[in-house]
């Protein structure tokens, strides 16, 4: 697929591709692009393929597919051009969201129980950097947001 052949097919407004052609009897020209799917992105099907969204808009404004797209706000299903930018996989893991098994409430704080105090650690290629121990969970919290804001820049998520 290129973007001229999805050009031809699909117009882009405000984050939703629409069909500008009837693939089949059930779609219409006009109706939006898409489904969304148990992984919390939109998909379709094009030319017997199954896309992300968020890629074919890429496509559509830049003219190729990379590697790896992020959402910068994290939300999956927002697929505004403003919203995706390309992404190598250690800017994509920086930028992750908080893991759902997370105890303490804040990113990258963990408690340590061996010295009893909140740990603030981070992932820097690959490895794992002790930014600090810390006996307030506020002040570990505080440690991690500036920590994630020094080494991951504009890829930093706090929440």
């Amino acid at each position: 697929m290129t973007q001229d052949e999805l050009k031809k097919i699909v117009e882009y407004k405000d984050g939703e591709l629409y069909w500008k052609i009837s693939p089949n009897w059930s779609i219409k020209v006009g109706d939006k692009v898409g489904y969304l799917t148990k992984d919390g992105y939109k998909r379709t099907t094009i030319n017997k393929k199954n896309e992300k969204l968020h890629r074919l808009i890429f496509l559509y404004h830049y003219g190729y597919f990379p590697q790896l797209i992020d959402h910068i706000d994290g939300n999956g299903i927002n697929n505004k051009i403003e919203n995706l930018r390309e992404v190598s996989h250690m800017q994509n893991s920086q930028n992750k969201k908080m893991a759902i098994n997370n105890t303490s409430g804040s990113k990258n704080v963990y408690w340590h129980n061996a010295v009893k105090k909140w740990t603030v650690v981070l992932t820097l290629n690959k490895k794992k950097k002790v930014i600090g121990y810390f006996e307030d969970l506020e002040l570990a919290d505080l440690v991690a947001q500036e920590a994630r804001n020094k080494y991951f820049g504009a890829y930093a998520r706090h929440l």
